[in-house]
């Protein structure tokens, strides 16, 4: 199932994703930073939910509280909790 997430205080207008047995794939970033979300999606491509949030949960940009990757670790979460 494709679920979308529309984050808040950030660059990037949507994020959209696959998760099957908390495994992330068709990642897709719509705005932001257009080079460094490419890469980011070729890494995260097959990892699971729970190793994203570890690593992105909190992380900031500039002087934003919150960064597009802290942001998909939030719409992690969410699509966790709707799956409940």
């Amino acid at each position: 199932m494709t679920l979308n997430f529309k984050p808040q205080g950030v660059c990037i207008r949507n994020i959209q994703f696959d998760l099957t047995d908390d495994v992330v794939s068709n990642l897709v970033f719509e705005g932001g930073c257009d080079g460094n979300l490419k890469a980011l999606v070729k890494l995260l491509e097959g990892k699971t939910a729970d190793a994203i949030i570890a690593m992105f949960r909190g992380q900031t940009c500039g002087k934003k509280p919150t960064s597009c990757m802290d942001q998909l670790a939030i719409a992690l979460e969410d699509a966790r909790e709707e799956k409940e």
